[in-house]
């Protein structure tokens, strides 16, 4: 197609803007896309996700091993073990801004299968350890690979996937990122650790084959004037009953305005919408890693001790990791139904309850003097409590927040932006696992729950005042939504 890259915008298709597309808001089309490669198509981008879990969960199952120095004959000490946790959250936060430009220079596929070098140059680091820097930069090194798969994964999917099932698509990568994990507790709990951590390594080959053959975002495509390939990514994901003629001339359109509402970035930054998208993103992003869950993690075999269960930290970790994915993929299925913010709702609320229980618990365990067998009688507390957590975290606050940050921002700009927030995350994250044993130790576990609990009932209120409604809406209409407040 050789015509000027607006040229489409004013032909008389325009009356017939196709409602259920990514973009369009009035269906006379008739028919309906097919799903089955759109399903497949995220999917196999995700698997990204899936190797980043890995590379978060790999210390939980090999805790021990590496205190005792039994992995490569290195001892760790607490401190270091530490840095072996926030080198990939400190490799996360540097990389996520960088992958935005890559996704907007390369292509999203493109950056997407570069993500198998840093990948795989960091596992080979950690495999062949012979000291302690090797683990700490092969921890680096794969940070970086597991921040870059946060920006261009959910940016990927959100740009395939058809508007109808935009939420379920964009909500993959935090059940890949669950599914990677629980994979890690169990395989973890029956290898070696060498072995344990060459499975890892061989996790983003699966990506890669998976992927390869996966198209181009026909977003991008368009954005550089690649009309036939970008017509014919759409045919492929949509069938080829479908007319998406519409379509193309939609996402044009929206192009074309969110390029002149971005020439100047000064002026784009006075926006109104856009200062609203960048405060609840970042909003976000705070409430979902000051809800604690690295420290309900951390904690999960020490509740279930407190409460009279007596299992070894690997079956403690793997029940978890099982009631994460199971409730990640229960909010796939229903956060295009549900919609978003009632999602975010629900889970921030039954989050604070449960941590505030939490926190109760271990007022009376460590400070009431409360006599052992009365506190047995209250087992069933600390365990109710962390399963409400880990399945309200799972349905909401964990998947959402990545959702409306791959949604709410002009397509212009939506790159930069959403690996912004995902910076922001990837911080937060660095500094509560560097810092909260020493923050635990100073003020006590329960006062911990305590800071995390007030800080999700602020996010209900934030959620309730604040985030709006995203599900079936294409960007003009958010982005309208957002001005008007």
């Amino acid at each position: 197609m050789s015509q000027d890259r607006y040229s489409l915008i004013n032909t008389s298709t325009n009356s017939n803007i196709v409602e259920e597309s990514g973009y369009g808001s009035v269906d006379n089309s008739g028919d309906k896309p097919k799903k089955f490669k759109q399903y497949i198509a995220a999917f196999a981008a995700t698997l990204s996700a899936l190797a980043a879990g890995t590379v978060l969960a790999w210390t939980s199952p090999i805790l021990n091993d590496l205190e005792t120095g039994k992995y490569r004959n290195i001892k760790l000490d607490s401190d270091q073990l530490g840095w072996i946790g926030s080198f990939v959250m400190l490799g996360g936060m540097v990389m996520c801004i960088p992958t935005g430009f890559i996704c907007d220079i390369l292509g999203r596929k493109k950056t997407l299968l570069l993500l198998f070098i840093p990948f795989t140059i960091g596992w080979l680091l950690i495999i062949f350890a012979e000291n302690v820097l090797m683990l700490y930069f092969g921890r680096l090194i794969t940070g970086t690979a597991a921040g870059a798969c946060c920006v261009a994964a959910p940016l990927y999917t959100s740009e395939i996937a058809h508007k109808s099932l935009r939420g379920a698509l964009s909500s993959y990568f935090q059940l890949m990122v669950t599914v990677g994990i629980f994979l890690a507790y169990v395989v973890g709990k029956y290898l070696t650790p060498v072995y344990f951590t060459i499975w890892c390594a061989s996790v983003p080959f699966i990506f890669i084959i998976f992927f390869v053959i996966q198209p181009e975002s026909p977003v991008y495509l368009i954005k550089r004037g690649k009309y036939e390939e970008a017509k014919q990514v759409l045919i492929i994901l949509r069938g080829i009953h479908y007319s998406i003629d519409a379509e193309l001339v939609e996402i044009e359109g929206f192009l074309k305005e969110s390029t002149q509402t971005s020439i100047s970035l000064i002026d784009t930054f006075k926006k109104r919408s856009i200062i609203i998208s960048f405060v609840i993103s970042s909003s976000l992003m705070f409430f979902q890693q000051f809800s604690g869950i690295n420290t309900i993690i951390l904690y999960t075999t020490d509740i279930f001790n407190a409460s009279g269960i007596s299992l070894d930290a690997n079956t403690a970790s793997i029940i978890v990791g099982f009631f994460q994915v199971m409730a990640t993929f229960v909010a796939s299925l229903v956060i295009d139904k549900l919609g978003r913010r009632i999602l975010l709702f629900v889970s921030s609320l039954f989050i604070t309850l449960s941590i505030f229980f939490l926190g109760v618990y271990f007022s009376l365990k460590d400070r009431s003097g409360m006599d052992e067998d009365v506190l047995g009688k209250l087992g069933f507390l600390p365990v109710s409590a962390l399963c409400v957590f880990i399945i309200a975290y799972s349905v909401g606050l964990g998947p959402i927040p990545w959702v409306i940050s791959s949604e709410i921002f002009p397509t212009e700009i939506k790159s930069i932006a959403s690996s912004t927030a995902g910076t922001f995350n990837w911080f937060l994250a660095f500094v509560l696992t560097r810092f909260y044993v020493q923050i635990c130790d100073y003020i006590g576990q329960d006062s911990t729950f305590y800071i995390f609990g007030f800080a999700s009932m602020i996010g209900i209120f934030f959620v309730h005042i604040f985030v709006i409604e995203t599900k079936g809406k294409n960007v003009s209409e958010i982005q309208a939504q957002l001005n008007n407040y």
